[in-house]
């Protein structure tokens, strides 16, 4: 119950504590060191399902000092970093240390250009502008203490505050453990997206409540544009080695954090490589609890949050090439209601085929209404990125997309997460249509477009994915599979399985994929359709149309000396290249087994890809360039 008796005077207690805690002369003054990495991270893919990506590590040694009443200073000792991806990002100064006394009765981040002034929920103005919950009690260890866990939010949903949970031992009111995150009007970017903050205090001397553990990640996305791709600083503290009440100094004037000079930031005595324990340590709170206050957190900001932004799922959303289209512009925009409600407008038009394209969505939470008429791509896996593929359609008549037209409507419901695994139902009515070559490349020119039969068609789908994961053996692993059922017609289903598994430095990469068609009248841009740089390199784009098919890549990735190249204040790649040799084999009912070998050159970041391969059964040799495929759902 928001506001009983018992949880107002728990946070009363808490923040008479917390006063009083500020002028307590019986600490009088701390030392401690503090370990940590302030990472940078790239996630990208519609939805933002799979893993984040690491840019830039930095790895971080402070030392801490404090001083009654709330004197505090940082001295960084040791720092070194490592450049996975290019990137020019600048941290603020207080992403580098930690944060002393749960934060002050008014909080700050990023040096109060992301969050200013906040007001702290166990303050004297806080407990006016706040709704207080006791919502469980547990017991944290070590040493075994019981808390009560308070849930806070604002007064006000449009006001800025925090929501979340504080951890209060309810005899004193020691604050014990803090999870949450920041209401909208808090924020004071527009690209942040979201910040949350879990800091984590253990008992010292028997006596002391001081920093244990602490975890802040800032998530940004573009701040006029609604697509799948989202940038994070992650900020990870473990703090240790207290020495009480055995005086500091007097050298607290200036920046509360400061470093050393850098040629003494390089001798600092590092053990190991600086990815070797980025992932090791433990979890300033229990993923139960992180995932419930999170949910809690979004649930809020479900109910309040609204807002318009340009909608796009990719770059090529805006401008693209294709041989249907020829040169193609678009936009779209997206407006969030809040309690769940958001509608989306996309559309682009062909200045080839003179066609205009688009599509509407009515989203209320997991249930999403379409209408549409757009042009499809046959085929279960894209052979190429967008991005690449308008250029080299555009130049040389090297289309790798067989579109064809569809309209109509569409509903579909996304159900949890079961087992790790994301599910989604859907049923459509739509028309669809053969299209035509309508463009003409600069040089060369187009393979016709797939013949689809015209036809009005109902069809029920699922699609069950499971994100990049932990499997087996150590290994990476990702699912994607969907079925469909046309009335009173056929089924098809579909499956990419990839599995990757780190050897030091190298890397085993596989990727399988399998597609069926029941027996019936299916048209044509139904079956199943390989060849190309992906289901069938050493082949030509979809030579290769049946009922059934699969196909199996192996590759072998290790890197290999090479130039680095200065890539200005992006930094400079490093020296190495990725060799990738691989082997691969396709098969299609009716045709048998086709295999292929060929040898692709990783640089720049492992960003930019060339192929060479050549298919042993009556194929070619194929060269193929393109960006890494972790980038294909934003270009």
């Amino acid at each position: 119950m928001w506001n009983s008796a018992e949880a107002r005077a728990l946070a009363e207690r808490a923040t008479a504590l917390r006063a009083r805690q500020l002028a307590d002369t019986g600490l009088v003054d701390y030392h401690a060191t503090a370990h940590g990495y302030v990472t940078f991270l790239a996630q990208l893919g519609d939805g933002l399902r799979e893993p984040p990506r690491i840019v830039r590590a930095d790895q971080l040694a402070l030392e801490v000092y404090w001083r009654a009443p709330n004197f505090s200073k940082q001295i960084i000792e040791g720092r070194r970093d490592t450049l996975l991806l290019p990137t020019d990002i600048v941290y603020h100064r207080d992403h580098l240390g930690i944060v002393q006394n749960n934060f002050p009765d008014a909080i700050r981040l990023g040096e109060g250009d992301e969050v200013r002034d906040v007001a702290h929920p166990l303050s004297r103005v806080g407990l006016t502008r706040y709704d207080f919950a006791i919502d469980d009690s547990l017991t944290i260890a070590p040493p075994p203490v019981r808390v009560y866990r308070v849930l806070v939010r604002p007064h006000d949903p449009a006001a800025a505050g925090i929501v979340g949970a504080i951890y209060i031992e309810p005899r004193e009111g020691q604050v014990v453990r803090m999870v949450f995150s920041f209401t909208r009007r808090a924020f004071l970017q527009p690209e942040i997206e979201d910040i949350s903050v879990a800091l984590e205090n253990a008992l010292v001397d028997g006596r002391f409540w001081l920093p244990n553990r602490q975890e802040i990640t800032i998530r940004r996305t573009g701040t006029w544009l609604d697509a799948p791709a989202r940038g994070i600083i992650r900020a990870r503290w473990e703090i240790s080695n207290y020495v009480v009440n055995h005086g500091v100094g007097a050298f607290f004037g200036g920046p509360e954090i400061v470093s050393i000079d850098s040629t003494h930031l390089r001798q600092y005595p590092w053990h190991g490589g600086i990815l070797d324990s980025l992932d090791l340590g433990t979890p300033v709170a229990s993923a139960t609890d992180l995932a419930r206050i999170g949910d809690y957190a979004r649930d809020y900001a479900i109910h309040h949050v609204q807002g318009t932004a340009l909608a796009a799922r990719s770059a090529s959303d805006f401008v693209r090439v294709d041989r249907a289209e020829g040169l193609a512009l678009g936009a779209g925009v997206s407006h969030r209601f809040g309690y769940g409600f958001s509608a989306t407008v996309r559309g682009r038009y062909g200045f080839a085929d003179h066609q205009a394209k688009g599509e509407g969505d009515l989203t209320w939470n997991w249930i999403t209404l379409s209408a549409y008429r757009d042009y499809r791509d046959v085929g279960d896996l894209p052979e190429g990125s967008r991005l690449i593929n308008s250029l080299a359609a555009q130049e040389f008549g090297a289309d790798h997309t067989d579109p064809y037209d569809t309209r109509g409507f569409a509903a579909s419901v996304s159900l949890p997460s079961i087992a790790g695994f994301d599910w989604r139902v859907g049923v459509r009515r739509e028309r669809q249509d053969a299209l035509a070559v309508r463009a003409h490349p600069t040089s060369g020119h187009f393979s016709p477009t797939v013949p689809a039969v015209s036809l009005w068609q109902t069809a029920s789908s699922l699609s069950v994915s499971r994100p990049t994961s932990p499997g087996p053996l150590h290994t990476d692993i990702r699912l994607d599979a969907s079925a469909i059922g046309v009335v009173n017609s056929f089924a098809r289903a579909d499956a990419v399985l990839s599995v990757e598994r780190a050897e030091g430095v190298d890397r085993l990469v596989t990727r399988t994929t399998l597609a069926g068609v029941t027996a019936g009248p299916v048209p044509i841009q139904d079956d199943v359709f390989l060849g190309g740089p992906i289901t069938g390199p050493g082949y030509a784009f979809h030579e290769f149309v049946g009922r059934a098919g699969a196909s199996e890549h192996v590759e072998w990735q290790f890197p290999i000396p090479a130039p680095g190249i200065t890539l200005g204040r992006y930094g400079t790649t490093p020296r190495t290249i990725t060799l990738a040799p691989y082997a691969h084999v396709l098969y299609t009912s009716g045709s048998g087994w086709y295999p292929s070998v060929g040898l692709g050159v990783l640089s720049v970041f492992n960003l930019v890809r060339v192929d060479v391969a050549r298919g042993l059964r009556r194929g070619v040799w194929t060269f193929g360039f393109d960006l890494d495929r972790g980038l294909w759902p934003v270009l």
